[in-house]
């Protein structure tokens, strides 16, 4: 017999089970019950004959064998579910679902209209792509973000006090991005350029966990959400481009010279749209991706570590030191970025119940790769602002970022050194890389609202 206690505990095991099998898009709610219920009578078995709760539930899981198998039976004996949801329109067996992808298609096509004509709203201004490159650059996530959050906000029905956060943010965006003094080559203008559409990333992510914006759950559901929609915006930015070659070859064979329509219409409206577009896909179509992106993390983290530590080798063989201009800089950070992208989205596709395993270890000689570059980077830049150069807002930036990575490296090395030594849970590390991204939102308001000015607008 179980207690009282220890039946609502393993109810909580069983619930959050059946999250995970449910996230399996060749699993319907059907087959979660059947699955269930065996689960269920195993436990019970397993109860019966003197085991905890704890531990049968345990045993109960493991016998069943991964939920990646499982979905893969599922997906050979019901092939034809792939193919539904490779088709834009809803299931026609539901008519509550089909109104509700109907809505979400007349939302998303609203939304994404509102981009282009926000995007081309300057232009009755005078001012151009051509003419005003860095105005547009400055503010091109203002064009794109507000929309796409707009969608996600109107998705999960999210409340006043959370659209009025979004509203403010978004308008102390504008504020930040055009109410400063700034030249067209002056660092804060990059700077702004680059943190701005990160902390409107960040806000967007409000609008997409919306009401549970402290579960880490919902947070990590945003961290998968921006995987996948990075692969379908790539996806589409390489469709635009074989668009605009083949238009320009078409026309151009009949004398016809069509650059100013694909720099000034085609190119800038179908960017800002495919930002909402993509979102709308991967709200849609989230189980095709979900099987493409976990394959891409795997087959890059190798590949991310052997380079690393050929790096390393490199550095130690040659005694050459980093230099530090600021391509160099952008470069490092930006191979940081991907680093610790490749290990936030490893984490979201991983089943939190599998035990560690050799990509585990993988992924662990990866972290310790980047965290030895972050060192190498801050040590040269640290040894650059006080003995030669100054400070400046690139190198204030840089040293920012490079320490808030460390941070993170450094802690995300610890917990998956104990979580690969079965002294930590896999929640840990999970939970300490979604609160993490407070930090950067943090960090990138700062840069983009205070560095200007601290820096005399340079």
């Amino acid at each position: 017999m179980t207690t009282r206690d220890g039946q609502e505990e393993l109810e909580a095991q069983f619930a959050q089970w059946r999250q995970y099998v449910l996230r399996r898009k060749e699993l319907q709610s059907l087959d979660a019950d059947e699955l269930e219920d065996h689960l269920r009578g195993s436990v019970d078995e397993l109860v019966a004959a003197g085991l905890s709760p704890d531990e049968a539930f345990l045993v109960a899981v493991k016998r069943m064998g991964s939920l990646d198998e499982l979905s893969r039976e599922f997906a050979r004996e019901h092939s034809e579910r792939l193919w539904k949801q490779l088709v834009l329109t809803a299931d026609t067996g539901s008519s509550i679902a089909g109104t509700r992808s109907r809505r979400d298609l007349w939302a998303m096509l609203i939304c994404a209209a509102g981009a282009v004509v926000s995007v081309k709203v300057p232009a009755l201004f005078g001012l151009s792509l051509q003419d005003d490159g860095a105005f547009y650059g400055r503010n091109f996530a203002l064009f794109a973000l507000p929309w796409l959050a707009g969608y996600l906000a109107w998705r999960r029905r999210a409340g006043r006090p959370v659209i009025a956060i979004l509203v403010a943010l978004f308008a102390l965006g504008a504020v930040a991005a055009n109410v400063y003094p700034l030249t067209d080559d002056s660092q804060s203008t990059v700077l702004t350029g680059i943190h701005l559409p990160i902390a409107l990333w960040l806000v967007t992510g409000l609008a997409y966990v919306a009401d549970d914006w402290r579960s880490s759950r919902r947070r990590m559901d945003f961290i998968r959400f921006t995987g996948e929609w990075f692969i379908y915006v790539v996806l589409m930015a390489l469709g635009g481009g074989v668009l605009s070659a083949f238009l320009y070859s078409t026309f151009e064979a009949i004398g016809l010279f069509p650059d100013d329509f694909i720099s000034q219409w085609l190119l800038p409206c179908g960017a800002v749209a495919a930002a909402v577009v993509a979102g709308w896909l991967v709200e849609a179509k989230q189980s095709v991706v979900e099987n493409i992106a976990p394959v891409l993390t795997r087959l890059f983290t190798p590949l991310f570590t052997a380079a690393l530590l050929a790096f390393l080798v490199a550095v130690v063989w040659t005694s050459h030191g980093i230099d530090v201009d600021r391509e160099t800089l952008i470069l490092f950070n930006l191979l940081l970025v991907v680093v610790l992208g490749l290990l936030l989205y490893s984490l979201s596709a991983r089943d939190p119940l599998a035990p560690p395993g050799p990509f585990d270890k993988l992924q662990l000689a990866l972290v310790i790769s980047a965290l030895a570059i972050d060192v190498l980077v801050l040590l040269e830049i640290t040894g650059r602002i006080t003995d030669e150069y100054g400070g400046t807002p690139n190198r204030a930036a840089a040293l920012g970022e490079n320490a808030i990575l460390l941070v993170n490296l450094a802690w995300s090395a610890w917990l998956l050194l104990n979580f690969i030594r079965r002294r930590t849970p896999f929640a840990a590390l999970e939970r300490w890389q979604t609160g993490y991204l407070e930090v950067y939102a943090a960090w990138a308001w700062i840069v983009v609202l205070a560095f200007p000015p601290l820096f005399n607008y340079v």
